[in-house]
């Protein structure tokens, strides 16, 4: 089966309210998003998502009249032109949906099939006072999770240990808590200096207090000493949802630089080579579980390569109602991604990635 075409479908969600996300200091009025399509003489049509494909035009060339299932051609090819233009893993996403349709099978089950199910956690994005904050853990715990994420603002880490303060006091221990301080994250023209180590130091000394499962990006990843110096403190480290290449997360694993691995399969790392970052993760007893921030095709993305691979202790769930729930975060496909009563996220039923694109947001579509 020869691979046809690669085209792209662009849409907006206006978002009314604004989501006020802790990294982006200008409230989100707009979600954009991008569908990737990759088409085979065969009639299978996979897709993925996750950042714009801007750049992409000219390298389609690359790719069609290929082997669809020739996947390790596929990954090299990518990275070449990565190397030149922007990380384009949502087309390797759309691959291997397209060799799990193929092959009538989940692409959970390619890449190993360890298990049908995570526990999520609810991955919060705005800052809030510490009772709203707990008001809200307690309608995530009411809701089916077992486990939610907070952001703490670099301005304010003093606030940051209050919110976990309230939400213990509010939840007690039905909820394993993790933070994210967002160090190694920056919008255009966010010139702030990261936090130094000892102000880090600090911080994870009293989130260890409260119990908190990891503390993520708390450093640059590039401060492979700071980070190290992080660990062993009562709070696992974790971080790399961003690295560009295999060479800096190998880095940061040859130094045990971070307890938990976050590399992103569709913006970071692309699926086939986070099997191998997994595997060595795994190799020296750290955790391998990505970080998930997109939209629901790249949410599903991660799903199945983390179910496939297995050992994660948690996927990440993008959720933080009214602003930002799973209607907006999923709006490009035709049902939401749901976690259940049970905590659990499960890998959607069907072949491929068990999805398919609400074409209602877009100008065209594909049969």
């Amino acid at each position: 089966m020869k691979i046809t075409g690669i085209r792209f479908e662009r849409t907006t969600l206006e978002l009314d309210p604004p989501f006020c996300p802790n990294w982006d200091p200008v409230p989100r009025k707009k979600f954009n998003a991008t569908l990737t399509i990759v088409e085979t003489d065969g009639g299978v049509v996979g897709y993925g998502a996750g950042d714009d494909m801007g750049g992409f035009d000219g390298y389609e060339k690359y790719f069609i009249g290929k082997d669809l299932f020739n996947i390790q051609e596929h990954v090299r090819c990518l990275e070449t032109i990565t190397f030149h233009a922007g990380r384009y893993w949502p087309i390797e996403a759309a691959i291997w949906d397209a060799i799990g349709k193929a092959q009538k099978t989940s692409v959970a089950q390619l890449f190993g099939g360890a298990t049908t199910s995570i526990p999520a956690y609810a991955s919060t994005g705005a800052v809030m006072n510490p009772s709203e904050r707990a008001e809200s853990a307690r309608l995530i715990r009411d809701a089916g999770f077992k486990a939610m994420k907070i952001r703490v603002p670099q301005s304010d880490l003093a606030l940051g240990i209050q919110t976990l303060g309230a939400i213990r006091d509010a939840v007690g221990n039905d909820l394993e808590l993790m933070v994210d301080l967002n160090q190694a994250w920056r919008m255009p023209g966010d010139t702030r200096r990261p936090l130094d180590l000892v102000d880090a130091m600090r911080f994870v000394d009293a989130a260890a207090d409260y119990g908190v499962y990891w503390v993520e990006e708390p450093l640059p990843m590039e401060d492979i000493d700071g980070l190290k110096r992080l660990r062993g403190r009562g709070v696992r480290i974790a971080g790399g949802e961003m690295v560009r290449t295999e060479q800096e997360i190998l880095k940061l694993l040859e130094n045990d630089a971070l307890d938990v691995i976050q590399a992103d399969v569709v913006l970071a790392a692309g699926l086939e080579k986070s099997r191998v970052i997994a595997a060595l993760a795994h190799s020296r007893n750290h955790m391998f579980t990505p970080h998930t921030w997109s939209n629901g095709y790249g949410l599903v993305a991660n799903l199945h390569v983390t179910a496939g691979i297995g050992g994660a202790p948690f996927i990440e769930f993008p959720y933080d109602p009214p602003t930002w729930d799973v209607d907006r975060r999923d709006f490009l496909m035709e049902q939401p991604l749901i976690v259940g009563k049970d905590g659990l996220l499960h890998v959607p039923a069907g072949p491929g990635f068990g999805v398919e694109p609400n074409w209602k947001y877009f100008k065209s579509s594909v049969a």
